[in-house]
């Protein structure tokens, strides 16, 4: 039926995504309990600031507070977002602290590029040789590839497999000329277009024309597909995912309000959990971290297992 993989590896990208996503002000120090609470879940990797303007996202002026402040657990990559040289600078002073990866992101459709970065995906493309060189110059001779709106786009519509194929080949054809590779691919349904036929059809039409290249998926839950998605591109042995504790988050540029943020993390941990995949993280520990990012941004998230429970307690207690 299914090419299920035996283990996933899963992002949190609930405090980045969510502490930027917020209107009114989190103090540094709840931010950083979440973060902590996060840490102790068995989760592998956090993205829990961004290195970005205050003038345009103000909740992220506190970037370097937060990265002096976050206890560290061991086994734990700690990682942040940047979007232009000054970003990368800042980050790069917290280098021993900080996991960096040589990110470079494009978007499957020119608008939504525009509206997120104020450049179009060519003129992004012109930019990649400078970035290649800064982090070569970090000792990195990859980049790893995000695609943005890489299933549809709430300006243009549906987005192709071809077009997001023809997107990554120039920027691996940019890349190579500098003397750099294409290191992962993450494909985002960042305004929640994707469907489980659409998951399959683009990761197939990726894994062709790249197979031996890892891809990550960046499912957002705009219209409540995010976790059938999961289902699906586990059934074709997808392996690595980013989500968000309790579904903190949404996507400020996407045009509509109410935009979701990333799929559950919880609610992935526990379908991974119902269908015998391992995610190395402790389900409990994790819906108390979604209780914990409700207190802290003050309002309902969209997370169902911080309510729900874990079955395996229910299980237990049947036996019992």
């Amino acid at each position: 039926m299914s090419d299920l993989p035996k283990s996933v590896k899963i992002k949190e990208v609930g405090p980045r995504e969510g502490f930027q996503f917020e209107k009114g002000a989190i103090s540094v120090e709840d931010k950083i309990s979440l973060v902590d609470a996060l840490s102790e879940t068995g989760v592998t990797s956090i993205e829990f600031t961004s290195f970005v303007s205050p003038k345009w996202v103000p909740q992220m002026a506190d970037a370097d507070q937060m990265v002096a402040g976050i206890t560290r657990a061991p086994g734990v990559d700690y990682e942040a977002i940047w979007l232009n040289e000054a970003g990368l600078e800042r980050a790069a002073k917290h280098r021993n602290t900080l996991a960096l990866r040589p990110m470079f992101s494009v978007a499957g459709s020119d608008t939504f590029m525009r509206k997120n970065t104020n450049r179009s995906v060519d003129e992004r493309l012109d930019e990649l040789p400078g970035w290649a060189e800064r982090y070569q110059k970090l000792g990195m001779d990859w980049l790893d590839v995000g695609v943005m709106a890489a299933f549809g786009c709430n300006y243009e519509g549906d987005v192709s497999p071809k077009q997001v194929v023809t997107t990554l080949q120039k920027v691996e054809q940019k890349a190579n000329a500098c003397g750099s590779r294409l290191g992962g691919i993450g494909l985002a349904d960042t305004m929640g277009w994707a469907n489980p036929l659409q998951i399959k059809r683009l990761v197939g039409a990726v894994r062709e024309r790249w197979p031996g290249t890892p891809i990550k998926l960046h499912l957002h839950d705009t219209r409540a597909l995010a976790i059938a998605n999961v289902v699906a591109a586990l059934e074709i042995g997808v392996d690595c995912f980013d989500s968000a504790v309790a579904g903190i988050g949404g996507c400020p540029f996407a045009a509509h309000k109410g935009a979701a943020g990333n799929v559950t993390t919880e609610d992935v941990v526990f379908l991974c959990q119902e269908m015998g995949v391992e995610t190395g993280i402790d389900l409990d520990a994790m819906i108390a971290a979604g209780q914990l990012a409700e207190k802290v941004v003050g309002h309902p998230l969209p997370g169902k297992l911080k309510s729900g429970g874990n079955l395996a307690a229910y299980r237990e207690r049947a036996r019992a």
